[in-house]
C-alpha cells in the first residue's frame, strides 16, 4: 500500500514539472516574438495592401532657368537707370551705328529698325547673351524730331511744338547671340503740349537743360509742366525704354525680375 501511495506521489510530482517547464517554455518563445517585433524594422509598404500607409510623394523642385548675360546696347544713364529697376544683373555697351533716317523713312520704322540694329551690333562682341536695344524717335506734325544739342534748337522745337500734340515711337529689341533669334517691338506715348510763351520756353530749358532728350524736354523732370496731358501704355516709353514691354519680351527668354534665382 505505501509502495504504491509514493509511486503515484512520483507521477504526479513528475506531471507538475512537465506542466510548469511546459509554461516557462512558452513564455521563453512568447518573449522571444516579442523581442523580433521590436528589432525588426517594418517592411517596405507595398501600394494598394490594405491597411498600409500610403507616404505622400516628394513635391517636385521648380525649374531654375540659368541666367543668360544681358547686354543694354545703349551709352544712354536714362536707360541705364531704368532697367536697374529690374533688378536684374546687365552690362553696358555703346552699339556706335548710323542713326540717320532713310528717305522716305516715318518715325515708327526709324525707331525699329535702329533698336534692332542697335541690339545686332554687338553680337560678336558678346556671344551667348540676349542684347537689349532700343531708339526713341519723336514727331510732331510729320516732322521729326532729334536730340537740338544746343539751347537755340531747343528753343526752336518747343516753339513749333507749343499747343500741338507730340507722338514718341521707341523701339525695342531683344537679339539672343547664340541662337541668333531677334524679337522687335515699337511703343508708342503721346504729350500734348500747352500753349507756351517764349518767356516759359526759355526759363524751362534754363532750368531744365534738355539739350539730349529727343523733343528738348525731360518728362521726368520739370518737363511735365509743359504738358496739358499724356497718353500712353508706359510713361517710361518718353524715357527710351518701355519697362512694361520689356518684361514681357524677356519672359520669352525665360527672364524674369521676379524669379529669385536671377537677381
Amino acid at each position: 500500500m505505501l509502495l504504491a501511495l509514493h509511486q503515484l506521489s512520483c507521477i504526479y510530482a513528475a506531471r507538475e514539472r512537465s506542466f510548469h517547464g511546459g509554461c516557462r517554455h512558452k513564455r521563453a518563445i512568447l518573449w522571444t516574438h516579442l523581442s523580433l517585433v521590436k528589432t525588426i524594422p517594418p517592411a517596405q509598404h507595398r501600394p494598394g495592401k490594405p491597411g498600409c500607409h500610403t507616404p505622400s510623394p516628394k513635391p517636385e523642385a521648380s525649374p531654375i532657368y540659368p541666367m543668360r548675360n544681358l547686354i543694354l546696347a545703349s551709352s544712354s544713364s536714362y536707360r541705364r537707370a531704368l532697367l536697374e529697376r529690374l533688378t536684374v544683373p546687365f552690362e553696358c555697351a555703346a552699339p556706335h551705328i548710323n542713326e540717320e533716317a532713310l528717305p522716305g523713312e516715318d518715325a515708327e520704322a526709324l525707331a525699329r529698325r535702329l533698336a534692332t540694329e542697335k541690339a545686332a551690333a554687338l553680337r560678336k562682341q558678346f556671344p551667348d547673351s540676349l542684347i537689349i536695344g532700343s531708339d526713341q524717335v519723336a514727331e510732331c506734325d510729320g516732322r521729326l524730331l532729334g536730340k537740338p544739342g544746343s539751347a537755340a534748337k531747343a528753343r526752336e522745337q518747343l516753339q513749333f511744338c507749343a499747343g500741338k500734340a507730340v507722338h514718341f515711337h521707341t523701339g525695342l529689341s531683344i537679339y539672343d547671340t547664340k541662337t541668333g533669334f531677334q524679337v522687335t517691338e515699337c511703343e508708342r506715348y503721346s504729350v500734348y503740349f500747352r500753349a507756351l510763351s517764349n518767356r516759359e520756353i526759355a526759363r524751362y530749358i534754363e532750368l531744365d537743360n534738355p539739350l539730349d532728350c529727343a523733343g528738348s524736354f525731360k518728362a521726368e523732370g520739370l518737363g511735365i509742366a509743359l504738358f496739358e496731358k499724356m497718353e500712353g501704355s508706359d510713361p517710361n516709353i518718353l524715357i527710351g525704354l518701355p519697362l512694361i514691354r520689356l518684361i514681357s519680351m524677356l519672359a520669352q527668354f525665360d527672364i524674369s525680375p521676379l524669379d529669385p534665382s536671377q537677381s
